[in-house]
């Protein structure tokens, strides 16, 4: 019989380190059922071993995205058009297809110049705010909203506002605040955000730029409905703020517990492109997947989950598993970690990883070598960690140089 969850390990860290508990679960039962009476009773199977989530993640036959009929009309069977992690084949592969030709490497390596310069602004930034001064209001957030703005074709100047209705909106999703006016005010923020993309839409549709809304439009623009391109925009926008904004700010966090690799990046910046492998197989700001939903029974690692049953996939449990021949899980700058899974597998695997690469590239040395002597200006006990989110990472980065 399969031992059974009794806590949602997968949901906790201390600190940016896994609870041993993953790590246990994920030696002994790769696979293992939830208990209906664990935090997360609508979840039925939890899986933590490597070969059991690529099975899962690469099954689209076996596994859909999409609750069960059933499910559809309650809070998590909520779809959002236009958001590809909430799309099964045939409309994945539709929607996906016309967005992949932004997202090569090649077309990708054209924004390094643009990205270079908005870390330069947002590391001014840093500095005018005077120490401390919080890394994730001052660079994290800022760089990928800027970034993702750009490639959609909105105006520099609508940015900052677009992206702070965005990170509302998540709150309010998320907070578990009671007073009913500034929950009242979160779910603004999330409508002003829906909204403005609706307005960006029909703009590009009159006129489309060399943007990624225009060149949707250009090319495809019978294909897709207005519905499809605002929910579309406004959930590349929003992962990319989320994903590589969390890991803008816990890269620099996880080197700061570990000074010898944060030199030794310093001293060697041909590490650089290794070091942000490392450093995304070490955090795993997305620390689950999107669950899965058995559409019917499906036999994975010697278990059987049947029809209608839930999946959820530990992406932190995979990357920090104990390493063949490494006494423990440390941070390692010069280690092969082209295998991990941060980004996700199969027909899901994150749209953006090459754009997000681009930003950990050139941000975190770029911040690193601004301010050599940059350290936590409060003790790390202190820091509030964002949990019962989809993205794992902190409130606030208090730091001084």
């Amino acid at each position: 019989m399969p031992r059974r969850l009794k806590t949602a390990a997968h949901t906790r860290r201390n600190g940016i380190e896994p609870p041993a508990e993953l790590a246990t679960i994920s030696e002994r039962t790769p696979l293992v059922r939830v208990d209906a009476n664990g935090s997360f009773s609508g979840w039925h199977w939890l899986a933590t071993g490597f070969d059991e989530v690529r099975a899962i993640l690469s099954n689209d036959d076996g596994f859909s995205m999409l609750p069960p009929p059933t499910q559809m009309h309650s809070a998590a069977g909520h779809v959002e058009i236009g958001n590809l992690l909430q799309y099964d084949p045939p409309d994945h592969t539709r929607l996906r297809k016309m967005l992949v030709p932004e997202f090569t490497v090649r077309r990708i390596r054209r924004l390094e110049p643009f990205v270079t310069e908005i870390v330069a602004d947002c590391l001014d930034a840093v500095e005018a705010a005077g120490q401390p001064a919080d890394l994730m209001r001052t660079f994290a957030l800022p760089i990928p909203g800027l970034v993702g703005c750009a490639l959609l074709g909105v105006p520099r100047d609508d940015a900052a506002d677009l992206a702070r209705n965005f990170t509302s909106s998540r709150a309010a999703a998320t907070d578990q605040r009671t007073d009913p006016r500034e929950r009242e005010r979160l779910r603004a923020a999330g409508n002003a955000y829906v909204t403005y993309m609706r307005r960006l839409v029909r703009q590009k549709r009159r006129s489309p730029g060399d943007d990624l809304l225009g060149m949707l439009i250009r090319e495809h623009g019978a294909n897709i409905s207005d519905e499809e391109l605002t929910g579309t925009a406004a959930t590349l926008l929003g992962s990319s703020i989320e994903n590589v904004g969390g890991m803008l700010a816990l890269a620099p966090l996880a080197l700061f517990q570990y000074p010898d690799q944060l030199a030794l990046l310093l001293e060697r910046p041909e590490l650089t492109e290794q070091a942000v492998e490392e450093l995304l197989r070490y955090v795993s700001s997305v620390p689950n997947s999107i669950p899965r939903y058995a559409l019917r029974d499906v036999e994975v690692g010697g278990q059987l989950i049947r029809t209608g049953e839930v999946v959820m996939c530990s992406l932190l449990a995979v990357n920090r598993s104990q390493l063949p021949g490494v006494p423990q899980d440390t941070l390692d700058l010069t280690r092969d970690s082209s295998g991990h899974i941060a980004f996700g597998h199969g027909i899901h695997h994150c749209l953006g990883a090459s754009l997000a690469r681009l930003e950990l590239r050139i941000g975190v040395p770029a911040l690193l070598r601004r301010f050599p002597g940059l350290r936590l200006a409060v003790p790390p006990e202190q820091l509030r960690y964002r949990t019962w989110t989809p993205n794992y990472g902190v409130d606030e980065l208090p730091v001084a140089w």
